[in-house]
């Protein structure tokens, strides 16, 4: 994934609670296990009439908001299932954050392995963003990812909190396994001095 620093970039508000995975990418999607190609079908049931055409009264089909990167919603984002396919289809949609006062764990776990960051705020800080937003007027936000701080143009608004492994990872541009892989020389040293009496997982020969 690509190293993530600070993303500044145009603000789109989805002012729902409770948008679950399903919502974000419906189940006749998941078909695929490639990650490629899902913005369309981002909030599908939402974004298209039945007849595949934009309903004008979904919120990000306002183009307003085209080219928006970071998402401000509501309490509880991706709840529901365990589809990874969600994350990728935000992506998808071009979205680099997602800012919300909370997050499902298991949607918060995919999003950082593929670097989308999501950003917790108390609920009043998102809240201020969120209507600030839906002026639609090209507000615009800066998250610093090193810094760990959500700005605009009149300065710093909010800290956040986020793991200090992942946000290595994100800075970085490693997943853990890439992550552990940095680690090689360090962890052929160490089983170089690992007493023969401890029990081992593999057998001599099994992979040769």
């Amino acid at each position: 994934m690509d190293a993530f620093t600070v993303q500044e970039g145009l603000c789109a508000a989805l002012s729902r609670d409770d948008v679950d995975t399903d919502q974000i990418i419906p189940k006749q999607f998941l078909k695929r296990t490639d990650r490629d190609d899902y913005g369309n079908a981002c909030f599908f049931s939402w974004r298209y009439a039945d007849g595949g055409q934009p309903r004008p009264d979904f919120e990000l089909n306002d183009p307003a908001y085209g080219g928006a990167s970071i998402l401000i919603t509501g309490r509880n984002f991706g709840c529901g299932s365990s589809r990874e396919h969600a994350v990728w289809a935000l992506s998808g949609m071009g979205f680099k954050v997602v800012i919300a006062p909370s997050f499902g764990d298991i949607f918060t776990a995919n999003s950082l392995q593929n670097g989308l960051l999501p950003v917790q705020l108390p609920t009043d800080v998102v809240a201020r963003l969120r209507e600030r937003t839906t002026r639609r007027d090209g507000y615009q936000l800066a998250v610093d990812l090193r810094n760990q701080e959500v700005r605009d143009h009149g300065g710093p608004i909010a800290d956040f909190v986020i793991d200090p492994f992942w946000r290595d990872c994100l800075l970085s541009g490693r997943d853990p396994i890439a992550m552990a892989l940095s680690q090689e020389e360090a962890i052929a040293a160490f089983e170089g001095t690992r007493p023969q009496w401890r029990p081992v997982t593999t057998a001599e020969g099994l992979f040769s």
